[in-house]
């Protein structure tokens, strides 16, 4: 089995040292630096926008992919975009055209991404398994970092590693939400791909040690 890619989300980061944290992943084995985006309304906290996605654009040459806890994200990912996004993901439970914010998403040239809550049956992820690059499964319910993982998941990514192969999607599956050294083995034998991490990276005595241990299982 290939190595997991590693996503580090700076949503766990220092923000008085984001420059050193964004840095650290940066020089770190880490694959992608994960943003996340809330709007205080589909999910109950704010956190960062386009001026913070422009200064960790800044200090990282590593894809920036941006999860979008916003409603109405068609109106603001061209801003995402432009501001240094390399993959933008999207919330099924938020999108009411998601097959067309799906193609804008690619047709400013970012990897597009559908997230899926907790609660959210994966029947609603059928019809675009073939046109997205990355499903985002949700592992706690989002809106705060530091969350205790949800055991279910694993159950959940063994169900849509099927739905992917037998749709003849090429789709990665990356968990976020509690993923841990206690978790992330299993993780990946369920059929995840990416795996995305803060409190464990950034609470970690040495953050790159960390990186460095989920990505060597």
């Amino acid at each position: 089995m290939a190595s997991p890619l590693i996503a580090p989300s700076v949503l766990a980061a220092d923000f008085g040292n984001l420059q050193r944290d964004v840095e650290m992943i940066d020089q770190s084995v880490a694959d992608w630096v994960h943003v996340d985006i809330m709007d205080g309304t589909f999910v109950p906290n704010f956190s960062m926008g386009i001026p913070v996605v422009q200064v960790i654009r800044r200090h990282t040459s590593k894809p920036l992919d941006v999860h979008l806890m916003i409603v109405k994200p068609e109106h603001h990912v061209e801003a995402f975009r432009k501001a240094g996004a390399d993959r933008i993901c999207v919330h099924v439970e938020v999108c009411d055209n998601l097959h067309r914010n799906i193609q804008q998403i690619k047709a400013l040239g970012c990897a597009a991404g559908v997230a899926i809550n907790p609660h959210t049956p994966l029947i609603s992820l059928e019809n675009v398994l073939v046109d997205v690059d990355h499903v985002c499964v949700m592992s706690v319910n989002p809106g705060f970092g530091g969350q205790s993982f949800i055991a279910n998941t694993y159950a959940k990514v063994k169900r849509l590693r099927k739905m992917i192969t037998d749709s003849g999607s090429a789709a990665l599956i990356e968990i976020d939400g509690g993923v841990s050294m206690h978790n992330a083995a299993q993780l990946l034998a369920a059929g995840a791909d990416v795996l995305v991490a803060g409190n464990f990276v950034f609470s970690a005595p040495d953050p790159k040690a960390a990186i460095l241990g989920l990505k060597s299982l």
